[in-house]
């Protein structure tokens, strides 16, 4: 149950991160967003992504094996490379139309997929 736990606050996670790092390119089609300066994207940004964190310490401390969870250290990264790519993917078909999902995308997300299971490998 921890191993699912971690899973899934590390989905939110980053759904948060997402919009925070992803999120703002979009600013310039929304009505009060597309004049602001650098500084004010930043701190938004940062306001989305203090959601992440909300998020993301939790999943670690609870997947983490050291504190009870089923991962090592690398698996947890690993796990949440795969989750972040996923995260990204389906933001980047859904909100950037313009945006297109190629033959070499699925090979290196077919690749990162090795990479969790070479992680687990024991």
């Amino acid at each position: 149950m921890k191993g699912i736990s971690a899973i899934l606050l590390l989905v939110v996670s980053n759904m948060f991160m997402t919009m925070a790092w992803y999120g703002h390119l979009k600013f310039r089609e929304m009505k009060g967003f597309d004049a602001l300066p650098l500084i004010a994207v930043i701190l938004v940004s940062w306001g989305v992504a203090f959601f992440e964190y909300c998020f993301q310490v939790p999943a670690n401390r609870i997947g983490f094996r050291g504190n009870g969870g089923p991962f090592s250290l690398v698996e947890l990264k690993v796990i949440q490379e795969v989750v972040s790519l996923t995260v990204f993917t389906l933001f980047a078909l859904l909100f950037f139309k313009t945006e297109t999902f190629r033959w070499n995308h699925l090979v290196s997300f077919f690749c990162l997929v090795l990479a969790v299971l070479f992680a687990f490998k024991r």
